[in-house]
């Protein structure tokens, strides 16, 4: 899941929370004023909560860092490739992908031009309607009978539909949207809803924004003495003046109903703002979960470039104060290693020494090591923030140490400090034939002449089961091996599967694989263990 489509999945399962949770406590009261905060809050924290970074204090929290892991398990596949993946053709999922996005993207432009529409229109009819000051107060006379209206500072009214004290109510009611700047809610209410069309809970949410408005109208309409049942009787009069409100605030919008009752019910009292403060917990909640799923996703994300043997997870870690200069934890160009994660691996692979009393006590486990990436650069204060055993946090911390020079990260083009973690596997898997078989050693096996080799191998190779092509059977087959001492594969097995001609034609070609450049730890060559996905895909 890329990190676009993961903000903009957070954001509208905000936007269904928050309507639920507005209809569950504050739909029914009368604190008008502090209910507009709470709606314009929704769509303004429903939109930036995802950007709240708490990983680090997640990373802290000894239950959470399980959930962590629990949730990057399941949304990460089984393992990855040593080498990349082998693709044999264009997917039809990803034709759908296209498909949805045009989709959606069709229906959005449509949203923004009916948008610019009713704007434009609303700046026509000001500029063709005449301006004149009616009791003291500036508006536009509209030349044919309709409902008056308002938007940000215009005023729309056709004075000889009404006697002289609707009139009155009429210019109370719309001086409130004027003077409170309603229409800004109203404008940014309609934004949101055109980038999330597709979300019933945004639409609703907009409505409930409007509503709102006309309750404040109308109670100030109230508040300024008008008499009540008078005041309500000229807003059923008007009902058969009906406009489309949209971007403007109409006097007679077709909720009447709803007004008359808001008018007639009695006032909430104060002490129920409390529950105003329920909503802190939900937001926290949201926050939580949020950063979980990013947390989860970095270690997707990243995993899915290194070999299986090697799990590598780049973590963010937060701002901190130095002496001097301020250590960053997300900046806008992240500090990379030189030639990539892949060379990251390779290089942890390279210089890691499994020591011998972790070997003997067959201890193995991950230890997370964060460190410095300074705006030289130069790898600077490693420290275990994890440990499982001595000698293997000894071992990190050198090779965390060993590290050349990498990019530096940079904030607004320039070189700063960023504080990385990551977590380094050492692993010793089952015993076989009397000998341990090895996940991590000093040298990896390989294929001979590289990784480019393999997957011309695997390409050339691969012949796609008749039976899958007929039912359009696709997807990933994950298998495992042993690369002997020698180099040959043996025990080669399906990890995750997807139907049987797959698999068996997965477990073919895997056996078919000349001999490999054995893995090597302390000099000599040793039995390891490789896990590698291959993937069939229909034209």
């Amino acid at each position: 899941m890329s990190p676009e489509f993961a903000y903009f999945l957070k954001v509208n399962v905000a936007f269904a929370l928050f309507y639920a949770f507005y209809r569950l406590f504050f739909y029914k009261d009368t604190f008008f004023k502090l209910r507009r905060t709470i709606l314009l809050a929704f769509f303004a924290l429903a939109l930036i909560y995802p950007l709240f970074n708490i990983q680090d204090w997640l990373k802290a929290q000894e239950p959470m860092a399980e959930v962590i892991l629990i949730y990057s398990s399941m949304i990460t596949p089984a393992a990855t490739p040593a080498s990349g993946e082998v693709v044999t053709a264009f997917a039809w999922k990803d034709l759908l992908h296209i498909g949805l996005w045009f989709a959606y993207g069709a229906l959005a432009l449509f949203f923004i031009v009916r948008f610019t529409t009713q704007l434009i229109s609303i700046l026509w009819l000001a500029h063709k309607s005449k301006k004149e000051l009616l009791q003291g107060t500036p508006v536009h006379r509209l030349r044919k009978p309709a409902g008056p209206f308002s938007f940000f500072k215009l005023i729309f009214i056709h004075p000889e539909s009404h006697t002289e004290p609707e009139l009155d109510e009429i210019l109370t009611h719309e001086k409130t949207h004027v003077g409170q700047w309603h229409s800004l809610d109203v404008i940014f209410s309609e934004l949101v809803a055109i980038v999330c069309w597709f979300n019933p809970f945004v639409w609703l949410l907009k409505r409930e924004v409007r509503h709102n408005l006309e309750y404040l109208a109308d109670n100030r309409v109230l508040e300024s003495g008008y008499d009540s049942r008078s005041y309500q009787y000229h807003l059923l009069g008007l009902a058969h003046h009906s406009h489309s409100a949209h971007l403007y605030n109409s006097f007679n919008v077709l909720h009447l109903k709803n007004r008359i009752g808001m008018m007639n019910k009695k006032r909430s009292k104060g002490i129920n703002r409390t529950k105003y403060l329920t909503f802190i917990p939900l937001l926290g909640a949201l926050m939580v979960l949020s950063n979980i799923e990013a947390l989860a996703r970095i270690a997707q994300d990243v995993g899915h470039a290194l070999p299986p043997s090697a799990p590598l997870v780049v973590e963010e870690a937060t701002a901190e104060e130095q002496i001097n200069e301020q250590i960053f934890a997300v900046v806008e160009q992240m500090p990379q290693f030189p030639q990539g994660d892949a060379a990251l691996v390779t290089f942890i692979n390279n210089n890691l020494h499994y020591p011998k009393d972790a070997v003997e006590k067959e201890v193995d486990g991950r230890v997370m090591v964060s460190f410095i990436v300074g705006s030289d650069g130069m790898v600077r204060n490693p420290e275990v923030v994890s440990g499982i055993f001595p000698s293997l946090d000894a071992e990190a911390i050198r090779v965390v140490s060993e590290m050349p020079k990498w990019e530096p990260g940079r904030q607004r083009g320039k070189a700063v400090n960023v504080k990385y973690t990551i977590p380094i596997q050492f692993r010793l898997a089952e015993k076989e034939r009397g000998e341990a078989v090895f996940t991590v050693v000093e040298k990896m096996p390989h294929y001979p002449a590289g990784d480019a080799a393999l997957l011309k191998f695997i390409g050339n190779s691969i012949k796609y089961p008749i039976i899958a092509q007929e039912n359009g059977i696709q997807g990933r087959v994950v298998v495992s091996f042993v690369v002997e001492k020698d180099g040959s594969i043996v025990d080669a097995e399906v990890v995750r599967g997807q139907d049987p001609s797959l698999d068996r034609e997965a477990l073919r070609v895997v056996t078919s694989m000349p001999k490999w450049v054995p893995g090597e730890q302390r000099g000599k060559p040793v039995r390891v263990k490789y896990t590698m996905p291959i993937q069939f895909r229909l034209q």
